[in-house]
């Protein structure tokens, strides 16, 4: 590729987290990238597609680029419409700890800030890597770049030929979530997913408090994990790299249903009231 792509990067992790380092160095050293950073001051991970309320948000120069005091939707706005030039891509992460499942999509600030792209008509890929956590925190991991060797490789190689390849035609963002590297360092295999629909959160209530539970996470045993076979919790659980293209905004499913029940809407409302 002669001409730099022009990258716009941005996480929900913070603007020191390793994991954008990680994929900044990445995309400048390997994918001919110039990259402009725009990311939250601080940690804003699952915060969603939220906005900061009153429209104003300070702004901090940083040695990778701008960090933002707000959320990853707030810097993929202020990123596109004002502080980088025109970008061919948008590319959010590397998220610490992976982005599975439906009912993810919507809660991880990685994949809004892909969404609030796509509303700009900017391809995006979002990338978060699967940590096995056992009984340790997931905060309580000490990752190094290392640990990102195979985010870092995936998302270059995409940055890198989805483009021209058309990929974005058929998708407005790609959900890509990657094991650790190995110590072998081996690139792991591909598989093209759907999102898991499987969801398990519980609550227990112990007095004033209510604790949830994302119960999904003990259920990641390869040999045991109940997802079916060409869902991205599975694929990552097995070893491998999942690749969701997913599109936004939601699509609307017309059915005859809806339909009728407008149609009679006025007439059933206006008997009720007499």
């Amino acid at each position: 590729m002669s001409d730099s792509l022009e990258i716009l990067l941005t996480n929900d992790d913070g603007i020191d987290s390793v994991g954008i380092r990680a994929i900044h160095d990445a995309l400048v050293d390997h994918a001919n990238a110039n990259v402009t950073v725009v990311a939250p001051a601080s940690d804003q991970s699952a915060c969603g597609r939220s906005l900061s309320h009153n429209g104003e948000i300070g702004l901090v120069d940083h040695e990778l680029g701008y960090a933002v005091e707000g959320t990853p939707a707030d810097c993929v706005v202020a990123g596109l419409a004002e502080l980088g030039p025109e970008p061919d891509l948008v590319v959010a992460g590397c998220n610490r700890g992976a982005n599975l499942g439906e009912y993810v999509l919507g809660r991880s600030g990685t994949i809004s800030a892909a969404v609030e792209a796509a509303f700009f008509d900017v391809p995006a890929i979002a990338t978060s890597m699967y940590v096995p956590v056992d009984d340790v925190p997931l905060g309580e991991i000490d990752l190094t770049v290392d640990d990102f060797r195979e985010a870092q490789r995936v998302t270059t190689y995409l940055a890198e030929h989805a483009l021209a390849a058309g990929a974005f035609e058929h998708a407005a963002y790609l959900n890509v979530n990657v094991p650790m590297a190995d110590a072998n360092d081996r690139p792991a295999p591909i598989e093209i997913t759907r999102p898991s629909k499987r969801y398990e959160m519980d609550a227990k209530s112990d007095g004033d408090q209510v604790t949830l539970y994302d119960r999904i996470w003990e259920s990641m045993d390869p040999e045991t994990i109940p997802d079916p076979e060409g869902t991205d919790r599975r694929t990552v659980a097995e070893g491998r790299i999942s690749i969701s293209p997913l599109t936004a905004p939601h699509s609307t499913n017309h059915h005859e249903v809806l339909t009728d029940l407008a149609e009679t809407y006025h007439d059933r409302v206006a008997t009720a009231g007499d």
